[in-house]
Order: structure tokens, then C-alpha cells, then sequence
């Protein structure tokens, strides 16, 4: 058996972390701790000396959830960061100056949320920012001056789900949704235009994977990932003038994951699609050599990110199965690539398991994708397993480090992760088939994943366990209550046990968004009683399986009633479970103290449950 990996190691804060490269290339910027607290750190960086650690600074100063975003404002001088409170999500703004080391909260306002919503490098010191200030529901977008910190409204949201800038910083494209759950594109053609035209009409059943990417760069035509005529999110450019679209890059069974535009032309360079692993699709020539360089680095799959504003230094993001995110900067005026760091650089002290892809056939006979990682020096048979169920749904398991594969099959356990239908990534078709079907045939999956398992001899069906997050958390809660005999325990992390309150409680600013959870999930108004039917809680009489439920008490996507109704109708009937419930935390545990006491308490659950190992023992 190899080595038992410290939950630290796995589940504390990195060692560092989102490297960011300065618009005139000369300092580098990334994330790590401080006194135990992620902040940001700075250091000079040269071509031919590479990163100065010896002179590496510390810029912010958070004592308590920890920075886990940040960005360089165009003109250099300015880092930008968000931070909520206890994660209630209500992100504000803040900014350092870095010349005199002064530190601003740039959207000083209670119970506001606010979003970067574009920046360029043509207007340096501002930035447009969306602020639900004025309704709680929509975002305005505000033109931020970082010299004097004034903001000014720029367009009163009409109800757009997606806004996109142009080289400008003018908004003047957007998602309009429908209450059918249908989209509409519309454009403007400058910021005093008083009409938006009416471009691209997204049925429901595309609406999850269209969306406009960007401007070109005289503004005439867009870039966007859209499904509509296609069988999986294409990219295309639509010419603004006529509607006409060209399709620059397909794949019939996956969706454009990611594009990297040109920062000065702003034609699409490279395209990442996602199957098993990531592939990539060159559609620059003058960049070709690039991506091959950039890829001879490491044999990870790497994410292609911007640097410096002359687009000399490139950021290369590297994810592995068997170790941490490594990060390289690459040189294009020399084609040469240099290490950074690794986000956690203990791991490689470990042995850990690969992720191997596999798929089944569901019971309706459709294809289902995921991943396996199996306990190293163990035979692959008979073994205790954790059903790692994914959140979102409309997400998805992605090939690469995953510390909660790593710690349970670390431990002694299969870990399965299945992209069930409804998940993201594999077409339209794949993602609608999980219409309406939550506690139902996306449920089906999950169980027939536990099926396959035990019919290739890797489980024993007398231990398998059943654990995950938000969409997650409610799969652990609603095997525990639909499948009472497959599951021996369950480990639920802020799962919602009733679709109704769940709907019903939404943030105000996702109002946008309610006819897709209408659509896709069920509209309390007119399906109360097929949600109930769908909803855990329903049927938490038939729950007799060991659970754990961790909730964060500030959550404001799935509120802490959600976890509280559930133990309230358990302990009603009897049935007892573990409940722990974080003051400080919201959807997911930030803190690093509190994603430990976590991880220390379901180590010792599953271990109790399924006989792995735990805690060092």
C-alpha cells in the first residue's frame, strides 16, 4: 500500500497558485499564503533571469477567507481582486496601488454583487464593472475609473443574462432569455444606439451551449460558441451586418471548452475541445509552432493563457492525473519555455493514482462517460468504492489532478466519477436528455455506473458509498432515499433536499436564469407536485444508510434549510446522521482550517463504513 497522503497536503491551501503576468511583462503576480491566509504576492520577472524569488512580496494583506481571484488592470500599477463576506457571494471589487501600496474597496456597498466585466489595453485605467445596486436581480454595467474610483452607469440591464464589450469597452452584444427558456442574441451598434437588433434566436435546447465570445476587432463581427444547427457548441463568426455565420471549428461530440483570441486582431487563435482528454485545434498557422513547443513542455494537457500586453509572454497551465497544476511561461519571440511552479509541489512526494476514462451503456441504452481511479497495490477486485457525484449538473469531471479522487483512492477506495446525461461538455443532446429527470433517469446513471462496476468484479456491492457537492449533494441525498438498497452510506456536501425550496430560494441575481431552471428542472408554479416526487425529503422515510451532511450557514444557492429540513425529517424518523454546519462558509468550504475539519470528519465516516483507511491510521 503506498504512503497514507496527510489531508493537508491535498485539501490545504497550495503552495502557490493563478500566475499573472504584468501588461509590460516585467512582474509577476500570483496567489499564495500568508500568515496561513491566501494573499497576493508579486516578484520581477525577466526573460533571461526569469522570476526574481528572492525579492517575491506579499501586496494584500486578507486575514480570513483568503484571495482566490485576481486580475491586472491594463495600466500596470493596478492589481484587482474580489472578496465576499463568509461566503454570502456579495463579491466587491478591490484594488491595490502598487506604487504607494494603497488598497481600495472599489464597490463599497452592502448586499451588492459585483462582477469584472471587461478590461483592454486601449483604455488602461478603466474597467466596467456589473453591480446589481439598483435591482437586486440585474446587473448594471458601470465604467470604473481606477485614477478616481468614480463609477458611472454606462447601461441599465434590461434583463440580460451575458453582456460582451467591444474593443471599446461599449456592451454590444448580449444573452436576452425567454420564458420558455429560449435565448435571443442582440447587438447594438454603439453605446448611443437605443435599439438592440435582434441577431440569433437560441431555442431552449441550445440555450446551455451558446454563448458570445468576443468582438472582432473593428466591431463588425462575433465570435461565438454556439449549438445552433450543430450537435455540439461550435465555434462560429457571425457578421453583424447580415446574420451570416461561418463555422471556424467543430467537433460532433464534444463542445468548444475553451478559445484563445489574438489580444490585438482578436481572431480566434487556438481551440480546446473536451472528450476524455483535452484536444486542441490550431486555427492560426502563425501560432503553430507555438502549440507544439508549448506542448513538448510537459505531458499534461495545458490551458493556452494570456501574458503581458504584447502577447510576447505566454502563461501555459498544465493539469496531470498524477500530480499537481504545473505553470510555465513560454517566450515567443525565442520559442523557449520556462518552468514557474507547481500549485502543490508536496504531492510529488506521493505516489498517486491515474485517472482512467471507461464508459457504459445506461439501462435506456445511451453512452455514459467518467473516469476511475483505483487504490494503488490493491487488486482490482472486490473493492470498497465512493460514487464521486459532480455538482452544477450542467458541468461535468474533467481528466487532470483531483484531490478528492487522490484522498479516496489513496485510502483504499474505487473512486467513481460519471459525467451522468444533463452533464456539460458532450453535445446538446446529451445535456437535454437531463431535462426534467433529476432523482430520475440522471439518478439511473449513477446507479448503473454502481452496476457496471460490480459486474466487472472492481466493487463489492456491499460497499459502496455515495458522496458529493451541490448537485452532488443532492444525487448522495436522493440514492439514500430512491435506491435505499444500493447504497451502504452517503456523504452529502450543500445539497438541496427539496427541489421547491430550492427554486423558490434562489439569489435574487439569478432571476435571469429562472427559465432554464424552469425548463430543465421543473417551475414550482405548475410542477409542485412533480418536484416533491423528485425531492429527497419526500421520501426521507425510506432513508435507513449512515450520512453525513456538511453545510455552509451563509450559503446563498442552497440555504442552510436545505441541509436543516432533511436531518429535521431523519431524526423524525429515527434515523440518525452526522450534521456539521459552518458559520463562516457558503456554497463550499474557502477556509482551509474548515475544509479540513471536513475532510478529518468524512475520513473517519467512510472509513468506519467501508474499512479504508484513515487519518494516518
Amino acid at each position: 500500500m503506498p504512503e497514507l497522503i496527510p489531508l493537508p497536503v491535498l485539501f490545504g491551501n497550495p503552495e502557490r497558485v493563478m500566475p499573472r503576468i504584468s501588461p509590460d511583462g516585467s512582474q509577476l503576480a500570483w496567489i499564495a499564503p500568508h500568515e496561513g491566509v491566501l494573499n497576493v504576492w508579486l516578484a520581477p520577472i525577466s526573460a533571461d533571469r526569469g522570476v526574481d524569488w528572492a525579492a517575491a512580496r506579499v501586496v494584500t494583506d486578507d486575514t480570513d477567507r483568503g484571495i482566490r481571484r485576481l486580475a491586472w488592470a491594463h495600466d500596470g500599477r493596478h492589481l484587482l481582486y474580489v472578496q465576499d463576506v463568509g461566503g454570502d457571494e456579495n463579491w466587491r471589487l478591490y484594488d491595490v496601488d502598487l506604487p504607494t501600496m494603497q488598497r481600495r474597496d472599489l464597490t463599497p456597498f452592502d448586499g451588492v454583487q459585483a462582477r469584472l466585466v471587461a478590461t483592454h489595453k486601449d483604455f488602461p485605467d478603466q474597467i466596467l464593472v456589473g453591480l446589481n445596486k439598483d435591482n437586486p436581480k440585474l446587473h448594471d454595467v458601470y465604467r470604473l475609473d481606477l485614477i478616481t474610483g468614480a463609477l458611472t452607469k454606462q447601461l441599465d440591464n434590461p434583463g440580460f443574462l451575458h453582456m460582451v464589450a467591444d474593443p471599446h469597452l461599449v456592451i454590444r452584444a448580449a444573452l436576452r432569455p425567454r420564458p420558455d427558456g429560449s435565448m435571443l442574441l442582440v447587438v447594438r451598434d454603439s453605446a448611443d444606439a437605443a435599439d438592440w437588433r435582434e441577431m440569433l434566436e437560441i431555442p431552449a435546447e441550445d440555450s446551455m451551449a451558446t454563448t458570445p465570445v468576443s468582438f472582432s476587432a473593428d466591431g463588425l463581427s462575433l465570435l461565438l460558441i454556439s449549438s445552433v444547427g450543430h450537435q455540439a457548441g461550435a465555434l462560429v463568426r457571425m457578421d453583424l451586418t447580415t446574420g451570416a455565420t461561418e463555422v471556424l471549428a467543430d467537433d460532433p461530440e464534444a463542445d468548444v471548452r475553451a478559445v484563445r483570441v489574438d489580444p490585438d486582431t482578436r481572431e480566434p487563435q487556438i481551440v480546446t475541445f473536451l472528450r476524455d482528454r483535452s484536444r486542441y485545434r490550431v486555427l492560426d498557422p502563425s501560432v503553430a509552432d507555438h502549440v507544439q513547443a508549448i506542448r513538448a513542455l510537459n505531458p499534461g494537457d495545458p490551458a493556452f493563457l494570456h501574458g503581458d500586453d504584447a502577447d510576447r509572454l505566454w502563461l501555459a497551465a498544465f493539469t496531470n492525473d498524477t500530480g499537481s497544476v504545473s505553470y510555465y511561461t513560454y517566450d515567443t519571440s525565442t520559442g523557449t519555455g520556462s518552468f514557474l511552479f507547481e500549485a502543490r509541489p508536496e504531492l510529488s512526494r506521493y505516489e498517486l493514482a491515474a485517472m482512467e476514462p471507461f464508459e457504459f451503456t445506461a439501462r435506456d441504452g445511451l453512452t455514459i462517460h467518467g473516469y476511475l481511479s483505483f487504490p494503488l497495490g490493491q487488486d482490482r477486485s472486490g473493492l470498497p468504492t465512493v460514487l464521486a457525484v459532480h455538482g452544477g449538473p450542467w458541468s461535468r469531471d474533467t481528466w487532470g489532478f483531483d484531490p478528492r479522487a487522490q484522498w479516496l483512492a489513496n485510502r483504499g477506495y474505487l473512486c467513481i466519477q460519471v459525467n451522468f446525461r444533463g452533464s456539460a461538455g458532450y453535445g446538446k443532446a446529451f445535456l437535454n436528455a437531463g431535462d426534467r429527470e433529476w432523482g430520475n433517469k440522471m439518478q439511473d446513471d449513477l446507479s448503473d455506473a454502481v452496476a457496471h462496476a460490480v459486474s466487472q468484479g472492481w466493487s463489492d456491492p456491499a460497499r459502496v458509498a455515495i458522496m458529493g457537492g451541490s448537485y452532488g449533494g443532492y444525487a448522495t441525498l436522493a440514492g439514500a432515499a430512491f435506491t435505499p438498497d444500493l447504497f451502504c452510506c452517503g456523504v452529502d456536501i450543500v445539497g438541496p433536499s427539496n427541489l421547491i425550496t430550492l427554486i423558490e430560494s434562489v439569489p435574487p441575481y439569478w432571476a435571469p436564469m429562472l427559465a432554464q431552471f424552469h425548463t430543465r428542472v421543473g417551475d414550482p408554479a405548475k410542477d409542485r407536485d412533480f418536484l416533491w416526487s423528485r425531492s429527497p425529503l419526500s421520501a426521507a422515510d425510506r432513508i435507513r444508510i449512515p450520512l453525513l451532511i456538511a453545510q455552509g450557514a451563509n450559503d446563498p444557492r442552497v440555504k442552510q434549510a436545505e441541509s436543516e429540513q432533511i436531518v429535521a425529517a431523519l431524526e423524525q424518523h429515527g434515523i440518525s446522521c452526522d450534521y456539521m454546519l459552518f458559520p463562516d462558509e457558503g456554497h463550499g468550504f474557502a477556509k482551509p482550517e474548515n475544509r479540513l475539519k471536513f475532510y478529518t470528519a468524512a475520513d473517519t465516516f467512510l472509513s468506519r463504513h467501508l474499512g479504508g483507511r484513515a487519518n494516518g491510521g
